[in-house]
């Protein structure tokens, strides 16, 4: 009989991915130090991609692709990869991020599929355009509001858009924060409006809201998606 009190070696390094996690939050340096520290440390993308908000994201995320007919993705901010293993199989994918770490993670979960890459994100600099990192549409999922540094931010949104070619989909909190109310590595932003001003050739097409709100979950999520076109 198995002994009840021996738990599974897996329980042990989430529980210290979880732990570190914590410890990690209260000595933060920057976005991309945190992220990497975070991952390496066995911690996860957290709870958006998991349960029942990740099968919300995954159910808005590939109707949109069924109804335009998406073939290629590019995602900023791929994470542990658990979010995109509910993506539609039949789509060209690119996931790229800030960790090492993560993209490691993802390049050895997914080494079966040939239509899923990986890359690491310089969050400081321009897409360099001999990579020819472009799809029909770019994505962001629960990474704008992580992206604390201002100059991270724009830099964050001039290559999402800059990537893509019919589509950008994001799927992000749309208020600031108010000063000193979130934990160090968030930042709630009001990206619409840099969108706006920086890019006005795309126009915001759909706006699903939550489904699960911090008001009605606790493990809920604010964050909703807004999915922009160009020459639509």
């Amino acid at each position: 009989m198995q002994n009840s009190h021996v738990q599974h070696p897996g329980f042990f390094r989430r529980l210290m991915g979880k732990i570190y996690a914590f410890i990690n939050t209260f000595s933060f340096n920057s976005s991309t130090d945190y992220w990497e520290k975070r991952y390496a440390h066995g911690g996860n993308s957290g709870g958006g991609s998991y349960g029942k908000l990740a099968e919300f994201k995954a159910e808005i995320i590939n109707g949109f692709i069924h109804r335009h007919a998406i073939r290629s993705v590019v995602e900023f901010g791929c994470g542990d990869g658990n979010q995109l293993s509910l993506l539609n199989k039949h789509v060209d994918y690119l996931g790229l991020d800030v960790s090492a770490t993560a993209v490691a993670r993802c390049r050895q979960r997914f080494n079966d599929d040939n239509r899923r890459r990986f890359a690491i994100y310089d969050a400081q600099r321009d897409l360099d355009p001999a990579l020819g990192i472009r799809a029909e549409m770019s994505m962001s999922l629960d990474v704008i509001f992580h992206l604390v540094e201002d100059t991270v931010f724009v830099q964050y949104l001039r290559n999402l858009f800059g990537a893509a070619e019919r589509f950008v989909l994001i799927y992000s909190t749309n208020q600031d924060s108010r000063p000193m109310s979130t934990l160090p590595h968030v930042r709630h932003r009001q990206f619409s409006r840099e969108v706006a001003k920086s890019f006005p050739a795309w126009a915001l097409l759909e706006w699903v809201p939550s489904r699960c709100p911090l008001s009605q979950y606790k493990d809920g999520s604010d964050a909703e998606f807004f999915l922009y076109g160009r020459g639509v």
